[in-house]
């Protein structure tokens, strides 16, 4: 049954931990997986985190330090020495090993790399750490099985059984050559029926997906998502294999892209969640708000401009927050979808043109069908000018905006924007001020009202 954090639970842990009750809160770990004990240690103090981190098997601990939030896992390494975090480091993969180590500071690295026993592997996260954020390398783990071409396959069995003690899930088995170049893959059904004397190069297969340690993680994600691969191969600009990703890291990428573009689409310029500091939750908002008021100012301006026109005709006033947010809900609609297409590469080429004509196509559609519903409404409740004003008022806000929509999120990824802007406060903010405008010029051409 799917464990669910309660406070009257958590209280109770609470108050085990503060009395000290070693044998309760160890009867309560052990009924729990490690995201279940990484869920309850962020909701507590460091303090207390760290008393019930320590009661924890060795055997899940170091899969609860993956699970923590990064705020807190930052917080309970401070509370640990340099040789405790690499007891811990000895239990992880190399991918996750330089990834705990990473966030530390640069002088207890080098201490936590020092106390690693395990010299191949403190070397391995070592090299991983150097590689650059959101590239292969850095997503890459050094642990996989991997054979020569000229061996044969009772000794490759061999081999495959001395590699996969440092291997937790083999995928495959990499096929290489003299020079560690990877050249292909080993079936393991060929290598079951094949006979003990056969050669790897006679039953490998040469066709095989692989990136380069450079590739960003976006292209590795989108590489896997296409061939639908559970693991990829890693090699060196000579084509030496180096290391494997697995799912789970991409997994991991395309949550932190979703995340990211959904705090972007929400006018949030950084990457924060709701554990982080105040401050720190107000600087990343605060840039759009700021554009928001800008174009509300704007807005507010323009309404002044025809000042005139209002106290002739006050009944266009009802209509102004429905014409703003039309433009903007159908602006946002527009580039949300065109923000879609582009993170699936679906729009490349000629796919652009037809898409931007087919959005101002659904623009014109939902456009007539909205007009024709607020023209019936207006023209019982007023007069039919405010009706036809409000009507083909409308109808232009949302083909404009429509377009808009479109426009804007292609432009900056272009200009490699990230265009997940496009569909936040920018769009929203840019068609209310167009759609007041346009709101405007077309009540003074239909009442007739000319500077």
């Amino acid at each position: 049954m799917q464990f669910e954090l309660t406070t009257e639970y958590l209280s109770t842990l609470q108050d085990a931990i503060a009395k000290k009750d070693h044998s309760f809160l160890k009867a309560q770990l052990n009924e729990l997986y490690a995201q279940d004990i990484a869920l309850i240690l962020n909701q507590l103090e460091v303090e207390e985190a760290a008393y019930l981190y320590e009661l924890t098997d060795d055997e899940v601990a170091a899969d609860v330090l993956l699970e923590l939030d990064d705020d807190k896992r930052e917080a309970l390494l401070a509370t640990f020495s340099s040789k405790e975090i690499a007891e811990q480091i000895d239990n992880m993969d190399s991918d996750d090993a330089a990834d705990v180590i990473a966030e530390l500071p640069e002088n207890i690295q080098e201490e936590v790399l020092s106390h690693i026993e395990d010299i191949e592997q403190a070397s391995d996260i070592a090299e991983l750490i150097n590689y650059e954020e959101g590239t292969a390398g850095s997503l890459m783990a050094k642990e996989l099985v991997s054979v020569y071409a000229f061996e044969t396959v009772s000794h490759c069995i061999e081999e495959i059984r001395r590699q996969t003690d440092n291997v937790d899930v083999m995928y495959a088995v990499y096929v290489v050559d003299n020079n560690e170049r990877l050249i292909g893959m080993l079936s393991l059904k060929k290598l079951i029926i094949s006979h003990p004397l056969a050669r790897v190069e006679e039953i490998y297969e040469p066709d095989i997906q692989y990136v380069k340690t450079s590739a960003t993680s976006e292209e590795v994600a989108e590489y896997m998502q296409k061939y639908d691969l559970v693991v990829l191969p890693v090699v060196d600009q000579l084509n030496r294999l180096v290391g494997r990703i697995t799912i789970d890291d991409v997994v991991d990428v395309i949550k932190e892209a979703a995340d990211e573009n959904l705090q972007r689409m929400s006018g949030i310029s950084d990457d924060v969640d709701s554990n982080d500091r105040l401050w720190v939750l107000s600087k990343a908002r605060i840039p759009w708000l700021l554009v928001g008021m800008c174009g509300g100012i704007i807005g507010s301006r323009i309404i002044g401009t025809y000042e005139s026109q209002i106290k002739i005709h006050p009944e266009m006033a009802f209509f102004i927050p429905l014409i703003g947010a039309m433009g903007g809900n159908v602006g946002v609609q527009s580039s949300a979808i065109i923000v879609q297409g582009l993170a699936n590469n679906t729009l490349l080429g000629n796919k652009i043109a037809p898409k931007l004509v087919k959005e101002l196509g659904v623009g014109l559609i939902n456009g007539l069908i909205c007009s024709v519903l607020i023209w019936a409404y207006a023209s019982v409740i007023e007069d039919w000018k405010l009706a036809a004003t409000v009507s083909v008022a409308l109808l232009t806000v949302i083909l404009f905006a429509s377009f808009l929509g479109t426009f804007v999120p292609l432009t900056m990824n272009r200009f490699k924007i990230n265009p997940a802007l496009a569909t936040g406060p920018f769009v929203t903010t840019l068609n209310d001020i167009i759609g007041m405008t346009i709101y405007f010029i077309v009540g003074r051409v239909m009442y007739g009202l000319y500077l």
